[in-house]
């Protein structure tokens, strides 16, 4: 399995300034990511820069790392120029993996990009897993997604989906079977998409939902989606967040 890792990296934060330089065990966050990718089956490991800050810090840890321009609107935007400056083929598989996600586990980077390898006919792919919770479920800040047959996304969305008409009409006491899926942020693509998605224009699905996955669907391309066992480690958004994975490391 022949795949690049690549993974955006942004300074400026509001909730968390200098994110990606955060301490954690002794390590840079964007770094501890990149240790985690390195871990996986991947042949390279890139972290894609907006500041020369964080290419030095990756740079002092044995970290590939390339400066793109500070002005991308969203993390695919900085991809798609990664992409263009490494001289990734068309056909050339990429993993997304978040910056603040030092948690990650290398098996589901892998499994991400294997569901892309074996779908010709899917531009991207990306991962879920089953909710047991209600409050989750009824959560906006945690995105659910529907598969057809094939195990390709049909929608992504912040609402309740799907929704269970009977066993609703009273509350949500209990989740339908089989579960829904929660979406987990991670991404596969083909270079060559990857570099035509800033192009596309963003859909009105996208914009209602702010769910940039939305644009692919749109367009009439097809995700392939790989449902984990698990769930994943926390991310990091917040001072919260990154007290919460200092801790889960130090035990």
């Amino acid at each position: 399995m022949s795949f690049t890792v690549l993974i955006p990296a942004r300074l400026a934060s509001t909730r968390l300034p200098n994110k990606p330089l955060a301490d954690i065990a002794g390590l840079p966050m964007v770094v501890r990511v990149a240790r985690r990718a390195q871990a996986s089956e991947a042949h390279r490991v890139v972290v894609a820069a907006d500041h020369p800050e964080i290419v030095r810090a990756c740079d002092a840890h044995g970290v590939e790392a390339l400066l793109t321009r500070s002005d991308h609107p969203t993390g695919s935007d900085r991809l798609a120029e990664a992409c263009e400056t490494l001289g990734l083929d068309g056909h050339d598989v990429v993993v997304n993996v978040q910056g603040d996600e030092p948690l990650i586990d290398p098996a589901l980077i892998d499994a991400t990009a294997a569901a892309l390898l074996v779908r010709e006919d899917c531009v991207m792919s990306t991962a879920a897993h089953e909710m047991r919770s209600p409050t989750e479920f009824l959560n906006p800040n945690v995105v659910k997604l529907v598969c057809d047959a094939a195990g390709r996304a049909l929608y992504f969305s912040r609402a309740p989906l799907p929704w269970w008409r009977d066993g609703y009409a009273q509350g949500v006491h209990t989740l339908s079977q089989p579960a829904p899926l929660r979406h987990i942020g991670i991404y596969g693509y083909h270079a060559g998409f990857l570099r035509r998605f800033p192009s596309l224009p963003a859909s009105p699905l996208e914009q209602i939902e702010s769910l940039e996955q939305l644009r692919v669907l749109w367009h009439g391309e097809r995700i392939a989606v790989h449902v984990s066992d698990t769930a994943p480690g926390p991310g990091v958004d917040t001072p919260e967040d990154l007290e919460r994975v200092r801790a889960l490391l130090a035990r």
